[in-house]
């Protein structure tokens, strides 16, 4: 017997209702992607003929005439279904196993093969009475075999498009693992082609002092590590002197670690282990630096983190007393290298009387000659008291301090008057003057006296220049009383009182 005949010889007498052969390489079983095994419906057979799958069907010669069957006067209009005895399910996928199309989520699909398996042996020929039922059926069912054709091209054609968008899509991703400010990494998918772009798509916002590793330029392939460490303000006094640094560490030793700061043997304002937010913190720091402290004639080196110079003082071993201070700002900060001198400083007072000067009032005198002055009281010095501070540093006495002063007597003014009268013109007109007090106060009243110089000589102390010009002869000193008295008188009429400076005031005594 033909193949061809094979469908339905093998159906015949096995159901009253009509269904198909199952065809693997069918486009419902394609379009579908349905396995064989599964409960199959016919999208072309209306439902009543479509009631049962697949799975229901008797396998092939192991069927009984059907126990319904009425005699052919009696049978049921044809597009009815007729009574059957019901069979428990079975699984033919033994007899009828056939490869389908598999659409797999690798980068390509694959297309399995679809050769079908060779038919089973020809079954034993159906009963007479069985066979008009059979060619019913038979004329009720359409030939599909160029429609199925027909149809499964276009899906063909779409399977092979997203199979190709597939393999771009696939193509783009990338698989790369990102780590923010030191959490655990996170292996993430991403379509990016740099890595601002992840950082964009994962939401990371980064600032100018942020690191991104690598650069945020970077392009990414798959298998890439992105790493952010965020950084953190820090501000930092070192050594006295403020600076706004920033910083990706955790904490403060990290931090002093990145900032290149030498961390041993020195003060730090918080702990080594204290987490830095992302607020920052304030950090103090104090380096360990050498000084050097001169103190009572020794010098001491020490090394210290003091914040201030009078704090190493005290690490030194050296007390400050009293006055004492330092050669620099006690309160400054110790600088690498310094040396500090202490200086030991004593103090004390002394007081001492200073004289006021007096003052001196001139007075005119119309009835003394001028030139010629008289002293009408004389005047007195007057009494200061003053205080100084006197001050030794290391034993070396300081310049006095003028701290006060108090007035122990007032001075006295002296008062002098002074001539306004015409001198004489002729020596004459000098003779109401006490000639006999001026040769007194001059050489004691002896015409002969000569000064311990011996320039000046006679009753009035000429000198011989002077004696020459007013017509004297010899030394003044060897002329009688008499001719040096008149000298004297002309001498005044000339100069008045002034050649007699102390005591030309005796003149008008």
């Amino acid at each position: 017997m033909s193949n061809s005949h094979y469908p339905q010889q093998a159906y015949e007498g096995a159901y009253t209702q009509t269904y198909d052969p199952f065809d693997p390489h069918s486009a419902e079983t394609v379009a579908y992607n349905r396995p064989y095994d599964r409960p199959f419906t016919d999208p072309y057979r209306p439902a009543h003929e479509t009631r049962w799958g697949y799975e229901d069907r008797t396998p092939y010669g192991s069927h009984e005439p059907y126990a319904g069957h009425e005699p052919h006067g009696d049978q049921r209009p044809h597009d009815a279904p007729a009574p059957y005895t019901a069979r428990p399910p079975h699984t033919h996928r033994a007899l009828h196993e056939a490869p389908t199309l598999v659409v797999a989520r690798d980068p390509a699909p694959t297309l399995v093969d679809l050769t079908p398996l060779p038919p089973p042996a020809d079954p034993a020929p159906l009963p007479r009475q069985d066979r008009r039922g059979t060619r019913r059926r038979r004329a009720r069912t359409p030939e599909r075999g160029d429609g199925s054709v027909r149809r499964l091209l276009p899906r063909a054609l779409v399977v092979a498009f997203l199979a190709g968008g597939t393999t771009a899509f696939v193509a783009k991703d990338k698989a790369v693992e990102l780590s923010v400010d030191g959490a655990r990494p996170r292996t993430l998918h991403t379509f990016a082609d740099d890595v601002a772009g992840l950082l964009e798509e994962e939401g990371v916002r980064v600032g100018p002092h942020d690191v991104v590793a690598p650069g945020p330029d970077a392009e990414l392939t798959s298998g890439d590590e992105v790493v952010v460490h965020y950084a953190r303000p820090v501000r930092l006094t070192l050594d006295g002197r403020r600076h706004e640094v920033w910083t990706t560490a955790h904490t403060v030793e990290g931090a002093l670690r990145q900032l290149g700061v030498r961390a041993e043997g020195a003060y730090l304002s918080a702990s080594r282990s204290l987490p830095i937010g992302r607020a920052g913190l304030a950090l103090d720091v104090r380096t360990e630096r050498t000084v050097t402290v001169m103190a009572d004639g020794r010098a001491r080196t020490i090394r210290t983190n003091a914040a201030t110079v009078r704090d190493a003082v005290e690490e030194a071993g050296v007390t400050l007393r009293g006055q004492d201070t330092l050669s620099v700002a006690p309160d400054s900060f110790p600088r690498e290298g310094q040396t500090v001198t202490v200086l030991r400083i004593t103090s004390s007072r002394e007081t001492h009387d200073e004289a006021i000067p007096y003052e001196v009032r001139r007075t005119p005198d119309p009835t003394l000659f001028q030139g010629a002055e008289v002293v009408e009281q004389t005047g007195r010095p007057g009494l200061r008291r003053v205080t100084y501070a006197l001050r030794t540093v290391n034993g070396v006495r300081q310049r006095p301090h003028r701290i006060g002063s108090e007035v122990v007597r007032a001075p006295r003014a002296q008062v002098v008057k002074v001539g306004t009268k015409p001198l004489p013109v002729s020596p004459a007109g000098a003779d109401g003057l006490n000639w006999k007090a001026l040769a007194a106060c001059e050489s004691g009243g002896r015409p002969n006296a000569v000064d311990p110089s011996g320039t000046y000589g006679g009753l009035y102390q000429f000198d011989a220049r002077t004696w020459h010009a007013l017509g004297g002869k010899g030394r003044p000193q060897d002329a009688p009383a008499a001719e040096q008295t008149y000298r004297a008188k002309k001498l005044y009429t000339r100069r008045g009182a002034a050649p007699w400076p102390h005591c030309g005031a005796r003149l008008h005594n």
